[in-house]
């Protein structure tokens, strides 16, 4: 969430940016029950202080009528002031709840305006193949070559799930590896998370627990939920706790199944592997200071891209503009693999993810850091950025490697974890 203070004294820059990023909120009201909040609790504090001095000097007095009359006027003081504190405790409960829906600010050189205004920074080194035949989506190509089992799936756990067969198993066991080794040779810590988080974590991150609007699987008669990302995890590793600014900045390579219950996603776009209940997922996250996180947002970007590079999928990166940034993030890159099955001959779609959610997540966490010889503490800023989100990846690259002959050709940066060039033999074609 923002600094109360800051809102405080930037009232309107604040209210404007929730227009820029369509969200509704009264940010006048917030600063008007703020004030409030802060003249009541001055009156608690006075009447409290007032009730603690005529409670000194009850022993004092001059006799037993004095003695009482003190006694009964310092009940009198602190029921005046518990009831004050009650009101202090109403108001505030209705400013945080403004605070807490209120978006992290925005990146002054990110696009405003809504999803059509991202603004695309740059593509990839590979081009879009141009095939000398009608090429298939991921579909079709997991069918022909016995890969994914959308029906069985659907069977045991419902729509989204499927179950993964034969070199669909290796390549999602590759993407792992590729992306954790090109990471921990930046200095990630690797990183297996839970698969289960406290509602306050996930809270903390910025996610709905519950709820009608909530995407998250929750556990029945518990606090617990499912993870929709690594980031809940890892970003809640060190809730509550004081850093030491030398520890800075920590760079943790998350992988972690994530479970989404993808409400309201139907439609051609998300078929097969796209948009799924669960997948598995390689998370960069990273705890800094404020004068690292933009130079970490940039690292993550450029991991993000060098990784697809090297897999050879064509893509575009999109600053993503105003409107269509999730809460906590301050700036958001997304990174948007070219999909030869999508549309009418091909389209772009979204494969990784990188946003500075700044101080937004560790003041509601509260994660915070020292400086050396500094009494106060500073929050950290915090970032995330998908490496590798296996199944979508490997929409990727089973249509653009597919070939003429019907095999597809494993990436080269891949083959040593695969164990094969390709992906079905010539003679395998129908």
């Amino acid at each position: 969430m923002l600094d109360k203070r800051f809102v405080l004294e930037n009232a309107e820059l604040v209210q404007q940016n929730c227009v820029d990023r369509g969200v509704k909120a009264d940010v006048s009201r917030f600063v008007e029950l703020e004030t409030q909040r802060r003249t009541l609790l001055q009156e608690a504090e006075d009447l409290n202080r007032q009730a603690n001095e005529v409670s000194k000097s009850i022993g004092k007095a001059k006799d037993d009528a004095e003695r009482e009359a003190r006694k009964e006027e310092g009940r009198q003081l602190r029921e005046a002031k518990d009831a004050k504190q009650s009101e202090v405790d109403r108001v505030g409960l209705e400013a945080d709840r403004i605070l807490r829906g209120l978006p992290n600010m925005t990146h002054p050189e990110s696009p405003r305006g809504d999803e059509a205004a991202s603004h695309e920074l740059r593509k990839g080194e590979s081009k879009p193949p141009k095939f000398n035949f009608k090429p298939l989506d991921h579909l079709a190509l997991a069918e022909q070559h016995d890969l994914i089992d959308f029906e069985g799936g659907s069977r045991v756990s419902g729509n989204g799930f499927y179950y993964l067969r034969n070199e669909a198993v290796l390549l999602e066991f590759a993407l792992q590896r590729y992306a954790l080794d090109r990471l921990m040779r930046e200095g990630f810590t690797p990183t297996m998370t839970p698969d289960l988080a406290r509602n306050e974590i996930v809270q903390g991150i910025g996610f709905i627990p519950r709820g009608p609007e909530t995407q998250i699987y929750s556990i029945e008669n518990s606090d617990l939920n499912l993870v929709a990302t690594a980031e809940i995890t890892l970003g809640g590793l060190h809730a509550g706790q004081v850093l030491d600014e030398s520890q800075l900045p920590i760079k943790l390579a998350g992988v972690s199944h994530c479970f989404r219950t993808e409400a309201g996603a139907a439609g051609r776009a998300g078929r097969g592997l796209y948009r799924v209940h669960q997948f598995t997922k390689v998370e960069m996250f990273a705890f800094t200071t404020p004068d690292q996180s933009e130079d970490m947002h940039n690292l993550f970007l450029e991991l993000e891209c060098e990784i697809f590079d090297g897999l050879g999928v064509p893509f575009r990166v999109l600053d993503i503009a105003s409107g269509d940034l999730g809460g906590p993030a301050y700036r958001k890159f997304d990174l948007e693999a070219w999909m030869p099955g999508r549309g009418q001959g091909g389209e772009y779609g979204e494969v990784t993810s990188t946003s500075n959610c700044t101080d937004y997540q560790s003041r509601r966490l509260d994660i915070r850091y020292k400086k050396p010889g500094e009494k106060g503490t500073h929050f950290v800023h915090t970032l995330n950025g998908t490496a590798v989100a296996c199944g979508r990846a490997m929409i990727a690259i089973l249509e653009n490697c597919q070939q003429a002959d019907g095999s597809i050709l494993v990436p080269e940066v891949l083959r040593v974890y695969v164990g094969k060039d390709r992906i079905g033999a010539p003679d395998d074609a129908e």
